[in-house]
C-alpha cells in the first residue's frame, strides 16, 4: 500500500509542476511555448522516476548458482575454472 502513497505522492508533485509551472511566468507571446516546455519537463522527470523507483521494487537478478553448477557449466563450455 505505501508503494501506492508513494507514487500518487510524486505523480501529485509532478502534476502540480507541469499544470502550476506555467502560471508562475510572466505573460509573453511566447507563453504556449514555456507552458509546452513545463510540460514536457515534468512528464518526462516524472517518468525517469517511475521507471527509477519501479525497478528499484523489482530488481533483475540472476539466480545463485551452486559451485557444483558452475563447474558443471565451465566444464560443458570447456572453460578452465581458476580458484581465487
Amino acid at each position: 500500500m505505501e508503494v501506492f502513497f508513494t507514487i500518487l505522492f510524486f505523480t501529485a508533485i509532478w502534476a502540480a509542476v507541469g499544470l502550476g509551472g506555467p502560471s508562475l511566468v510572466s505573460k509573453e507571446h511566447q507563453q504556449d511555448l514555456v507552458r509546452c516546455i513545463f510540460l514536457l519537463t515534468a512528464v518526462c522527470c516524472w517518468l525517469f522516476w517511475l521507471c527509477c523507483y519501479l525497478a528499484q521494487l523489482n530488481p533483475l537478478i540472476g539466480p545463485k548458482l551452486t559451485q557444483d553448477t558452475v563447474r558443471l557449466i565451465a566444464k560443458a563450455w570447456n572453460h578452465p575454472i581458476t580458484e581465487g
